[in-house]
Order: structure tokens, then sequence, then C-alpha cells
């Protein structure tokens, strides 16, 4: 074959080579540009957001120890003040341990079940540092903040529940309730009220932070051991005052101070929302201190150091669900609201129907829940401050579609809790001898003492 003749053929074969290559050619020049979108369009968490998510992670804990252990151990008696730090200490970490290997999962695994989250989530699978968790916006948060944000929640939420039944409770019951707790109840009831494909979430109930989820759950299942274990010995008879109001005072503070992470870090993003829960934790609360102790002045002649605590906590109780859906003069109305409704609770029902609520976690937490998550649903519209409603939703509608949130809430702890109360006293007893309840439980079950004289 001549060169001529070769270099025919191969112009021939290069020509039908780019005929055949030439579809791929025009679809690889189409893709390209479509891949290199979607490359940038995937969504990156903004380092803003993500920093305030881990501060507001942090504040929580912070709620939780020393918070609440400080809060709960200045309200009882001395020789018991270990006792409830421990239970404060262990309950929380124990939870920890449980939501990252199954509660996670349970609450925000993705199933389309109402009730449930499902398994896809177990010990955390699929979770990379790279994964990403959806906000309010079209913004996104590393899933790992996100999911040691709901962790704390979990932590604090069962020991409120301790305040209920301090001072007589075995060490081993209260962890296992707890924990059982949690599984039980707490977990549906946040796959419930958060989660997109949950019941109550699927009616349009609002919910900011946790006025069911936290509140109302952690002051029914209160009540329900404060009767079921029974009153302290000596109850009515003895002096039980706390032993520190200091402590009380401190502990409360430390809970104010972390419910801007608690409320503010429900936004889940630093933007204006985050900022409109913030200044109604600050007002809400100032609020039900002052009308707290305005109760006292009329009914006892002087305002107590015990009220004003009392007051702080019902504000920031009541304002939990409305945080980023209230006006600043809602919040105001609502703090001013919860203290004679919380009071009432604490100095005359207690007293009549003669249960032995501790702190008055049923009192509080569980009553300023219930308020604030009705009144979520009127300080929720616009004409009032509020963001608004859905739309074609109206304040009668909202208002009852709370109160079916409140009730399923409320079946739904009260029943769980009645059986498992039931089923710890059968596995290892839920109170201590009385013998220990007289020493002491920080030396009959910790051999240790809160002070050396």
């Amino acid at each position: 074959m001549s060169f001529a003749n070769l270099n025919s053929n191969l112009v021939r074969l290069g020509a039908a080579s780019a005929a055949l290559l030439a579809p791929v050619v025009a679809f690889a020049q189409e893709a390209a540009p479509a891949a290199a979108e979607a490359v940038a369009a995937a969504p990156v968490p903004d380092k803003g957001d993500t920093a305030f998510m881990f501060l507001c992670t942090i504040l929580v804990l912070f709620m939780l120890i020393p918070g609440l252990a400080l809060f709960y151990g200045g309200l009882v008696r001395a020789k018991n003040m270990l006792s409830v730090l421990m239970q404060c200490t262990v309950i929380g970490s124990t939870v920890m341990l449980a939501w990252v290997i199954y509660g996670y999962s349970f609450a925000f695994g993705g199933s389309e079940n109402a009730y449930f989250g499902g398994f896809a989530k177990l010990f955390l699978s699929g979770v990379t540092p790279e994964s990403t968790a959806a906000t309010f916006s079209d913004a996104v948060i590393p899933e790992y903040i996100f999911i040691m944000f709901q962790m704390t929640f979990a932590a604090i939420t069962p020991a409120l529940i301790v305040g209920a039944f301090a001072e007589r409770i075995k060490f081993s019951a209260a962890v296992l309730f707890c924990l059982l707790w949690v599984t039980v109840v707490y977990l549906p009831v946040a796959h419930m009220v958060w989660d997109a494909n949950g019941l109550i979430f699927g009616w349009g109930a609002l919910d900011f932070a946790g006025g069911t989820v936290v509140h109302i759950n952690a002051g029914v299942a209160g009540l329900i051991g404060a009767i079921m274990l029974g009153k302290r010995t000596g109850y009515g008879k003895d002096m039980m005052a706390p032993h520190s109001m200091t402590l009380t005072l401190v502990g409360a503070a430390m809970l104010w101070v972390g419910w801007f992470g608690f409320n503010a870090g429900s936004n889940l993003e630093a933007s204006g929302g985050a900022m409109l829960a913030t200044v109604n934790t600050f007002i809400a609360t100032a609020a039900a201190v002052v009308s707290w102790c305005l109760v006292e002045t009329f009914t006892r002649g002087k305002a107590s150091m015990l009220g004003a605590a009392s007051g702080m906590i019902s504000g920031l109780v009541a304002i939990t669900p409305a945080a980023g859906i209230a006006g600043p003069m809602g919040a105001i109305v609502m703090g001013l609201m919860v203290s004679p409704l919380c009071y009432f609770f604490v100095a005359v029902v207690k007293n009549k129907f003669g249960y032995d609520d501790t702190a008055d976690v049923f009192g509080v937490h569980g009553i300023g829940g219930l308020f604030g998550a009705i009144a979520t649903g009127v300080f929720a519209s616009a004409s009032l401050g509020g963001i608004g409603y859905a739309e074609g939703v109206t304040m009668g509608g909202q208002v009852m579609t709370q109160i079916y949130a409140v009730v399923v809430t409320i079946l739904w702890c009260g029943i769980g809790s009645i059986i498992l109360y039931k089923l710890v006293d059968l596995i290892v007893g839920l109170r201590v001898p009385v013998e220990a309840e007289r020493e002491g439980l920080d030396l009959a079950s910790h051999g240790e003492a809160a002070y050396h004289s």
C-alpha cells in the first residue's frame, strides 16, 4: 500500500471515529455544566451557624451540670445534697450514651412512622463530619452538632423529674426509671412533636423549644412519681425547708443563662429568629420574677427568695414553646400570667391534695409548660406581635391544635410513666428504707457528705 493510500485510509478512519464519538462528546459537554452546578449547589454549613449551635449546645449542658443540680441541691435538706447532685450527673451521662446508641435514631431516624423515628441511625450509622442537618431555612448545619444539641435536651429532661421525688428514691431506681422513661416516653414524644413525619408536627402544633416535649413531659412524670413513691418520712411534721437558698439562686441563675442556648439554639441558625427567642427569654422571665414577688406580697405580706427563683423558672418554662414565635410584648404578658397560676398550684393545690412534690416539678414545669403550650397558640398571632399562623389557620384553630398536643403528651407520658414506675419497683424497688431516709441519702446511698462540721 502506498503512503498516499495509507494516509487516505487513516483520514477516513478518523472521520468515522469522530462520527461515532460525537454523541458521547456532546453528552459530556452538556453534562459537565450540570455536574458542576450540582457540586456547587451541595449545601455547605455556615461557619457562623455552626459556631452558634456549638455555643448553644454547651449552654444547655451548663443548665444540667451544674445548673439544675445546684438548683435542686439547694432545695433539699443538707443530708441529701449530694444524692441530688449524683442523680442529675449520672442520669444525664446515662442518657447521653443512650442517645448516640439508639435515641437519635428513634427520634430523628427518618422513618415516616408518626410515632417512631426508626432504626436507620442506630449507633449513628451514616453520620460523618460531612453529613448535614437542615435548619428552618435553606441553610444546613453539621449533623453532629444537631445530634449533640438534641442530646442535651434528652439528658436534662429526665433529670428534671428528679426534683419531684428527691430525698426518698433509691439511686438505682432513679437512674433505671429515667433511662426507661427516655426510651418509652421522651423519644416518641420528641419524634411526634419535632420530626417532620411526627403526628403532632403534622397537626401544625407549635412548640419552639420544648413546652410539651420537655416540661409537660417532666412535670407529669414527676407528679406521678411523687404520688407513687409517697410522702417523705416526717412530711408535714419535720422541718424540711431548703438547706441553702444561696445555692438555689446560683442554680436558678445558671439555668437562666443556659436557657438562652435552650431557646435561641432551637432556631438552629444565628438569625433574627434566634434573637427573637433571646429577647423573649430575657423579658418573659423578668416579668415572671416580678409577678411572683407581687403575688407573694399580696398573699403573704412578703416576697421571698424562693418565690423569686420559682418565678424565674416559671417564666423560662412558659416562654419555651413560644420563644421564637411570640412577640416581645406577648412574652411579657405570658411571664406576668404564668406566675400566679404556678403559685396557686404550688401553694394551694399541692397542700389541698397532699402530694409531696419536693421541688414543685409539677407545679412549675408541668403547669408552666401547659400554660405556655396553649398560650403559644394565642400569642403567635401577628396582631399580637407574633410571627403569625400558617395560611388558613385562625387563632381558635391553633389553640385547639395546641390543646390536642397537650392532651396527647399528658396521656402518653402519664400511662407510660405509671407502667415504668411499677416495673422499676418490681426490679429494684423505688424507695430507700426508712432508716436510710432518716440518715440521709448522701451517707446511706453514696457514703459521703456534702458538708463537714
